[in-house]
């Protein structure tokens, strides 16, 4: 099978390059003047933030590396990198956390692997194909490839995952289904056993059938597919019966360079070289996360505690103190997501679109997101980056400024009248908002204030909720919530089906609009871009007037490196744990 003139532009398609774009985060893939950023990590900038300051942004290095505490010196064959707690759900299939995902990548890898400039590129497997008329997927597995305990990696590993995927109980975040695997019908609701367009060639070969090409097929048949050994989470695998796997969640196997050794929740996870690793054995022979929190991570960083920190907030004040340790690289990177609240729409109070309008009118979101970064991040009125090329034209959104009268005009027009006590009511209910926030978290810390004093001007309590991060995790994936700050991190295609479609992996908050779906479905069947550009304008539109969520920001990201290590390739598009393989001891 070659690949023609349809495969071509299918890939070109998918693995295009970004729209450079003002003090703001990108988060896909091709732009139709087919321009490249330039590499963050390897230039600094100057932002200028509205403030009137100046940003310094992109690589900075160590000052004085001879800092690096003696503590971090004598781990000669150890790396400890901080990060907030896991969940310990450490398998792709079913985390929920960004956190659970660094220790993910470090044990397992993906059929397809994502560059530093997000081209797909080879994985698990050396080389793929596509049929001339986009129907038929053809995936060649490297010989070499060998998960941790010696087994070859084979086709019927590969197939084991898309039957997880589209299992009928799986519940866990992969849109899966959006590729139209042959035969996904029949498996996940009819008397099948199998995946009809799912077939296994050869040990080294699998090839997928879908019914019908989408823009994303490559990327999910591809690059979110996570490969596990069968022999090892398929024991006494039948369909409709995942218990078994879900219970390996804190013992994971994988093909990646590190073995999990051992997970102390709340302290650290302990992994150890995999001597097998079918790459070469990584430099370094002990990794440890280390649970850190706003509190001790530069603390950590300071005695020597931790080597490394991916989740320190970027504001003025944690960029001056970490620079002044002399001994730490910066590594400040426009970030492929975005921060917002989560609001559950299964909630009568929330369902009126005016209510919601009313929400975001009456939060000055200008004060916490310069409270909350210092200029590192800029307020957004829809949920997507600025740097992709699916981003909409501002020109047709509506700007939601901090205007309290017009958020009371459109409170009192949802029926929320005003009483004497200074609070609205609708239908004897008082309005109050029960937010659940994570903590510690800076965000949170500059939200809540301010969040009260808005909203009580509004008639609205807002009373908050303290919550260690998981917990609120755990809440929301149970409906439990009314509202809550989140991030999300983007994939490399401007596609948000998972976050705003109505079957979406990741829609939490049971938001649906039958028009969002119709333009998402219609987006993903269409593969010229600027056609596609189209749809997805109207989507926004839709959606930043609709507001499923309150949006907040985008920011740089902030990777804090001692400069005892070197070796990290990092991009918006490629977290720090793809290559731990390759990082080493200075």
């Amino acid at each position: 099978m070659k690949k023609r003139s349809f495969s071509l532009f299918l890939c070109s398609l998918l693995t295009g390059a970004l729209l450079l774009s003002a003090c703001t985060q990108p988060a896909a893939q091709p732009t139709e003047q087919n321009q490249q950023q330039p590499n963050q990590s390897e230039q600094n900038q100057q932002e200028q933030t509205k403030a009137g300051e100046k940003k310094e942004l992109g690589y900075i290095k160590a000052t004085d590396p001879s800092k690096v505490p003696d503590s971090a010196k004598q781990r000669t064959d150890t790396m400890v990198l901080g990060i907030t707690d896991p969940q310990g759900i450490f398998n792709y299939w079913f985390y929920n956390t960004v956190y659970d995902r660094y220790v993910i990548e470090a044990v397992t890898e993906r059929l397809l692997s994502v560059a530093k400039d997000a081209t797909v590129i080879p994985g698990l497997a050396e080389k793929w194909e596509i049929s001339d008329d986009g129907l038929t997927y053809t995936f060649h597995i490297d010989k070499r490839a060998k998960f941790s305990d010696g087994k070859p990696v084979t086709a019927e590993d590969v197939a084991f995952a898309y039957h997880v995927l589209l299992d009928p109980k799986y519940d866990g975040r992969s849109n899966l289904s959006k590729a139209k695997i042959k035969g996904e019908d029949a498996y996940k609701n009819g008397n099948a056993t199998s995946l009809e367009g799912v077939k296994v060639i050869d040990p080294q070969t699998i090839q997928v059938q879908v019914e019908e090409a989408n823009a994303t097929t490559l990327l999910l048949l591809g690059t979110e597919i996570f490969v596990l050994p069968k022999h090892y989470y398929g024991k006494d695998f039948a369909k409709g019966n995942l218990e078994y796997i879900k219970s390996l969640h804190q013992k994971p196997m994988g093909s990646g360079p590190y073995i999990l050794k051992e997970f102390i929740p709340g302290q650290e996870v302990r992994l150890v070289a995999n001597e097998n690793y079918w790459k070469g054995a990584p430099k370094v022979k002990n990794l440890i996360f280390k649970s850190t929190t706003a509190e001790t991570q530069i603390q950590s960083l300071k005695t020597g505690a931790t080597d490394f920190d991916a989740s320190i907030s970027v504001n003025a004040d944690n960029v001056e103190a970490l620079k002044e340790l002399g001994f730490v690289d910066l590594d400040m990177l426009l970030n492929n997501g975005y921060g917002y609240i989560a609001i559950n729409h299964k909630l009568p109070k929330f369902q009126d679109k005016r209510v919601r309008q009313a929400l975001m009118y009456g939060l000055n979101r200008e004060e916490v997101v310069y409270a909350y970064s210092q200029g590192y991040a800029e307020v957004i009125d829809v949920p997507q980056s600025k740097l992709s090329w699916g981003y909409p034209d501002e020109s047709k959104l509506t700007k939601y400024s901090y205007d309290p009268e017009k958020a009371k005009q459109l409170l009192d027009e949802a029926g929320w009248k005003l009483e004497s006590d200074g609070y609205r009511y609708k239908d004897g209910q008082k309005f109050t908002i029960q937010f659940s926030a994570s903590t510690p978290n800076e965000v949170n810390d500059a939200l809540i204030p301010i969040a009260v004093e808005n909203y009580k001007e509004l008639g609205i309590e807002f009373i908050a909720e303290q919550l260690e991060f998981n917990a609120v995790i755990d809440k929301r994936n149970k409906g439990e919530h009314e509202m809550a700050f989140l991030a999300v991190g983007l994939s490399t295609d401007p596609d948000p089906y998972g976050l705003f479609h109505s079957k979406g992996g990741s829609n939490k908050d049971a938001y649906s609009n039958p028009k969002v779906d119709e333009l998402l479905e219609a987006g993903l069947k269409e593969f010229d871009q600027a056609k596609r550009k189209a749809i997805y304008q109207e989507a926004y539109e839709i959606i930043n007037d609709d507001i499923p969520v309150l949006f907040m920001y985008q920011r740089y990201n902030l990777n804090t490196i001692s400069s005892r290590l070197s070796g990290f390739v990092i991009s918006p598009y490629k977290y720090f744990s793809e290559s731990l393989n390759e990082v080493q001891i200075n």
